[in-house]
Formats: structure tokens, C-alpha cells, sequence
């Protein structure tokens, strides 16, 4: 059975990568192409429960990064093992809105947590289940406040100062210029169609049997 790729989207709160992960699946879908959405934390009962805590609960201000980072760690551990290996070996491709590129940014560059022990932690909650491609939807700081300020119930991650958001873009920046061929960065300040568009073609051309049928494409109002 062939094996479809793994694509993740990565970026700072409001940089709109939810939009384009979502984008792409509903191109895939118009396309006839099976593949599965997820995203972090959450895509699991447990994982759910873990996104509930770690955003919403009323008693999550005191939590420590160290705690931040493992809960992050263990809703992702899950999320792999009932999920995703399951549907990639199934012939799906996946879609994942975040990944461990997340916890490199936020928990390590953002929290300042140490290098090593993130990438250790990752190693041990992913295994050998590394993305094929990863887009970064690059914003900065000052846009993402911006788009923040639209009304929605905020959840913890959202409620850094402007500098948390920045260690966060320039990490994500940093991972795009370690690992060109996997990484992708995006320009997130242009308009939701044209970013749609990029991704579209560099999907089709890097992996032939996702290549988008052109009666696929998806009119979008803007927003």
C-alpha cells in the first residue's frame, strides 16, 4: 500500500495556519484524496482532555514550563500512536495542526526550557513518525496581536507579552533555515488565497499523488 505524506503547519498564535491546514484538507477531500485532520493538543480523548487543561482550565495560571512541556509531550505520544501511525499505515494522508515543532518553539526558545531536553523529549513522544513537510506561517508579533484582538474566548497561550510571541517567530525561523527540506516558511501577512495557492502547488509537486485536480480549487469569502 503506498504510503501518503505527513504534513504538518506550524506558527505563532494567529498566524493562520489553522486556515491553511484546514485549506488543505478540503482541497485533498474535493480531490478524492483520503487523508485525516488532527491537531495539537488534542485528536484524542485523552489529548482532548490534556488541550482543555492546558488552555481553558481555571486553575492553570501557576503551571510550571517543565509541566507545560510534558503534558504537550503526552497528548502528542498519544495522538501518534492511536492516530496518526495508524492512518499513515492505513494509506491516509495526514494533516496536523502542530506538531513537535511547537514545543521547540514555545516550551524551548519561548519558555527557555533547555535545547537538549526538548529534543529528547520530542525524540521520545514521536519516535521515527517525522513529518514530511512542515509549513511555518510566518507572522510578527505586532500582526499576531492585531489579529488577537478579534472576539474569541482567548485560551492561556494567548495571553503572552509581545516578546513570548517574538522568541516564538524566531525560533520557528530558525528551525525553517536547520531543516530547508523539510520546513517551509510562509509569508502569513498575505492575503488567505494567495498563501492557499503556495501551498497547494508545493504539495502537488513534491508529492505527484497529492497533485491537486484543478476543479478542486475553493472560492473562499474573504475575511
Amino acid at each position: 500500500m503506498r504510503r501518503l505524506p505527513f504534513i504538518t503547519f506550524e506558527g505563532s498564535e494567529a498566524s493562520g495556519k489553522s486556515t491553511q491546514a484546514q485549506r488543505l484538507a478540503a482541497r485533498l477531500d474535493r480531490s478524492g484524496v483520503p487523508y485525516l485532520f488532527t491537531r495539537e493538543p488534542g485528536g484524542t480523548p485523552i489529548g482532548e482532555t490534556i488541550r482543555e487543561l492546558l488552555q481553558f482550565a481555571s486553575h492553570n495560571s501557576g503551571m510550571t514550563p517543565e509541566t507545560e512541556l510534558l503534558l504537550f509531550e503526552a497528548s502528542r505520544s498519544q495522538l501518534v500512536r492511536e492516530i496518526i501511525e495508524p492512518a499513515l499505515e492505513g494509506g491516509m494522508c495526514v494533516i496536523a495542526d502542530r506538531f513537535f515543532d511547537s514545543t521547540t518553539a514555545y516550551q524551548g526558545a519561548a519558555r527557555k526550557l533547555d535545547r537538549e531536553t526538548i529534543e529528547r523529549f520530542n525524540l521520545f513522544a514521536v519516535g521515527d513518525c517525522i513529518p514530511n513537510v512542515t509549513f511555518v506561517l510566518d507572522v510578527d508579533a505586532a500582526t499576531a496581536n492585531s489579529r488577537m484582538q478579534q472576539p474569541r474566548r482567548p485560551d492561556r497561550m494567548e495571553q503572552e507579552p509581545e516578546e513570548f510571541y517574538e522568541r516564538v517567530r524566531q525560533a520557528y525561523r530558525e528551525l525553517a533555515a536547520r531543516e530547508p527540506n523539510r520546513i517551509v516558511l510562509i509569508d502569513g501577512s498575505r492575503n488567505a488565497e494567495e498563501i492557499e495557492s503556495q501551498i497547494s502547488a508545493i504539495v502537488s509537486a513534491r508529492f505527484p499523488a497529492l497533485a491537486m485536480n484543478p476543479q478542486s480549487a475553493i472560492r473562499h469569502p474573504r475575511s
